[in-house]
């Protein structure tokens, strides 16, 4: 996805909303985090509020060579009711079906605005606001595992349709629409007995509106080193992520984790705005649970 994610990976604060048709119970939901607080096959609390924060360096836009280090923290809200459920890294969703490994969600994500050195490629062109994205996301368990000397994992395909809205908080523009197939894999039991792995494999296709906001050099910007350019829609490019969340004290998980995007064959590659064929991002941070309820989550 472009550029820093709202999501610290996806791991620690649940800033990314759905709302889902086709749910299961505990050890068989496909939105079943392993990892969390608990194993898969425990029950947990209703609900339970605490905070996370997270520092991570990835790049202006993708195949862009300018970076952008974020550090912020904030509180978090989960409630895992029968119907309505709310943050847990599957946002909030109200659940209509049981008994499926599949659950279709309408998702929210975003990234946060960039700004860029006066002798960068983008010198004189608008600056990059935030970008917000909403739509459906379909996702089915492909298989679970049990290891012989312990652990668990589980492996997920996801597919994502998201329209693309930027903005300066002054107006809000329209930016076409991103697709993103992904495949992720989550494991218990990496290392030591409390430690998880999560792995993602995506690729992402985007509109030509969506990729001009990146690509696109309209002919007042054009310079005697940046050409005029008008942007392509197609293939944007694919990432590969990896992350190890582990126990720092009883209420404490810490996450550490980066990824690597590809961007050789991208339909914008003759772009003067693309300057990279691979990037990489880094990121740390935590969750500490606060509080939580007694009574138990019936999934």
């Amino acid at each position: 996805m472009p550029r820093c994610k709202l999501t610290f990976f996806a791991l620690v604060l649940p800033v990314v909303f759905s709302f889902s048709a086709l749910a299961n119970t505990a050890n068989n939901s496909p939105q079943r985090d392993l990892t969390g607080f608990e194993n898969a096959d425990e029950s947990q609390p209703l609900w339970e509020f605490g905070v996370g924060g997270a520092s991570f360096n990835t790049t202006n836009y993708p195949a862009s060579s300018e970076r952008n280090a974020v550090t912020l923290a904030a509180p978090y809200v989960v409630y895992r009711g029968d119907i309505f459920r709310v943050g847990g890294g599957n946002g909030v969703r109200a659940v209509v079906v049981e008994k499926s490994d599949f659950e279709l969600d309408l998702s929210v994500g975003g990234a946060f605005s960039a700004k860029s050195e006066d002798d960068s490629v983008r010198a004189g062109m608008p600056e990059l606001d935030y970008l917000f994205e909403i739509g459906p996301q379909l996702l089915y368990r492909i298989k679970d595992y049990e290891f012989e000397h312990g652990g668990d994992a589980r492996l997920n395909a996801r597919l994502q349709a998201r329209a693309a809205f930027s903005s300066d908080f002054n107006q809000i523009d329209q930016r076409g629409f991103v697709i993103q197939p992904t495949l992720t894999y989550q494991q218990r039991g990496v290392f030591f007995k409390e430690t998880s792995l999560n792995t993602a494999l995506s690729l992402t296709y985007a509109s030509e509106k969506f990729q001009a906001y990146y690509y696109q050099v309209d002919p007042e910007f054009a310079t005697s080193t940046r050409s005029a350019y008008n942007a392509k829609g197609g293939y944007l490019g694919s990432e590969l992520s990896m992350s190890i969340s582990f126990p720092i004290a009883d209420k404490v998980r810490g996450f550490v984790g980066g990824s690597a995007k590809f961007f050789q064959g991208a339909a914008n590659q003759d772009s003067p705005l693309y300057e990279k064929e691979v990037t990489y991002s880094l990121g740390i941070g935590f969750v500490w649970r606060l509080y939580e309820s007694e009574t138990k989550a019936s999934w």
